[in-house]
């Protein structure tokens, strides 16, 4: 054996799977340190060997990290007596095996040798078992790595395969992370024991996941693709076609200018599912939103502008960036003073820059939604009333300018100044103006269909009724809402 260190794998289970060249060298060697004990090609291991496992390691550290890398230490030490050592891994020692990639960085970082033995790994006999080919699109996660994320990094028209769902409390944790994209429902195939004799697949929701009692470090659990299509990437990819030669004509005409009036009426069909608390028109629009969101940036990626993963790279970045009591350090106690940081953050941006506070508000928003969130920007620096009772004075004081205007022009702009102080007071009650307006509008709009429909009952035509027939019909339509 030459010195340094030799990293062999043991395949996945059945010694029948370990490599002639693994065991060969594990035959040749007076010592072989295994990461584990705890597997099931080790009982076959060649005779007149001396096996040694860090197992106890797994005992004296608290997490994952720290037992790998008191194993790779420990490897690195070892690789420079004159034998050197041979460290043998479950699998092929570059699938899932964390020490294995640790022993290497340290070993270059020295100028150790090390080799690695390729290895049968248990994507082989999972696959086998499966019956998939892994060619036609497979996700390879590790169950520890998903469980800390909130959404899985997955894309679910490709199966996924999750390894190591090592117990019970971890399925749990992996299920959680999944059902942030996945139906609770959603069929998933548990793979215990691939490689050995009692190798088998079992098909259950995804809400059971955890509900299995013999879960262990050769539990395996594939996540097949979504019956339909549902992810980004496949949507991308539709849009995609429509602008690509042979695509539809309308859409390859279309322009970033073409699309402006699209993209309005779109987030106000958002807003009126919202309005209506409508869920299923919701999920309809919100698509029908994305759908102008992603031909906007395919037009980019046509002209050469950008590409859309270099917006969501945008809003990622500025997302953690202006978000520290999150992702660093800071510490906050109220919303108020994360909207502090938040605009301090921003003012940090743009320090070589003169920019005022209030230009990033869009002048293309309705005239009460600009209005709030001009109001709200300055608030944020201390540019506010006191209190409500404040703005109310001052409500009342440009009511009576109004009243006091002598001409038209005087008059708008009155009236211009009394909308924004209504709009102050709307912030200071936490009301949305906009939506209080268009939820007003809708009940205007229902009433006045109920007069209508009165009328037609009676055979009056409206303009032959009086004001106070009217009124009347009003206030019985209104009675019915209440």
């Amino acid at each position: 054996m030459s010195p340094g260190i030799v990293v062999v794998g043991l395949g996945p289970g059945n010694p029948d799977q370990i490599t002639l060249e693994a065991w060969r060298i594990i035959e040749g060697a007076s010592e072989v340190y295994l990461r584990t004990s705890r597997h099931p090609a080790v009982a076959g291991l060649p005779q007149g060997t001396i096996y040694h496992s860090f197992d106890h390691f797994y005992e004296a550290y608290a997490s994952f990290a720290e037992v790998y890398e008191q194993i790779a230490q420990a490897v690195l030490e070892l690789g420079r007596r004159p034998q050197g050592v041979v460290f043998a891994v479950p699998g092929h020692p570059l699938v899932g095996e964390t020490s294995v990639l640790r022993i290497l960085e340290l070993a270059r970082g020295c100028g150790l040798d090390a080799r690695v033995v390729a290895g049968v790994s248990f994507l082989e006999p999972t696959i086998t078992a499966l019956g998939i080919d892994p060619i036609e699109g497979l996700q390879i996660c590790d169950a520890t790595i998903l469980a800390q994320r909130h959404h899985p990094n997955l894309d679910p028209d490709v199966g996924a395969l999750v390894a190591q769902v090592y117990n019970r409390h971890l399925a749990s944790e992996v299920k959680m992370t999944l059902m942030s994209l996945y139906h609770d429902e959603h069929p998933v195939k548990l793979v215990c024991a691939a490689g050995t004799a009692q190798s088998q697949v079992r098909e259950l929701p995804l809400y059971a996941l955890d509900r299995q009692n013999d879960l262990d470090h050769l539990t395996s659990v594939y996540i097949p693709p979504l019956a339909d299509r549902g992810s980004l990437a496949s949507f991308q990819d539709v849009v995609v076609r429509l602008r690509a030669p042979g695509g539809c004509p309308w859409d390859r005409q279309q322009t970033h200018q073409s699309l402006r009036s699209h993209l309005l009426e779109e987030t106000y069909e958002v807003l009126a599912a919202l309005d209506a608390d409508d869920m299923q028109a919701l999920k309809e629009e919100l698509g029908d939103l994305l759908l102008q969101i992603m031909l906007h940036a395919q037009i980019a990626s046509e002209d050469g502008d950008f590409k859309l993963t270099d917006s969501v790279q945008h809003i990622i970045a500025k997302l953690i960036r202006r978000h520290p009591h999150v992702f660093g350090e800071i510490t906050v106690g109220s919303t108020e003073e994360v909207l502090r940081n938040w605009e301090q953050i921003k003012r940090e941006e743009r320090a070589d820059k003169l920019v005022s506070l209030l230009a990033g508000v869009p002048e293309a928003l309705p005239a009460l939604s600009r209005a709030i969130e001009m109001q709200r920007r300055a608030a944020r620096v201390g540019f506010d009333w006191p209190d409500a009772e404040q703005v109310l004075s001052k409500l009342n004081e440009e009511l009576e300018e109004l009243r006091q205007a002598s001409d038209a022009k005087s008059r708008a702009m009155e009236l211009g100044d009394l909308l924004f102080s209504l709009v102050n007071l709307a912030r200071w009650y936490e009301i949305d103006p906009e939506s209080a307006l268009r939820e007003t509008n809708q009940r205007f709009a229902h009433r006045f269909a109920a007069i209508e429909r009165r009328a037609a009952e009676v055979g009056r035509p409206l303009e032959e009724m009086s004001l106070a027939e009217m009124d009347a019909l009003w206030e019985e339509a209104k009675s019915h809402e209440d």
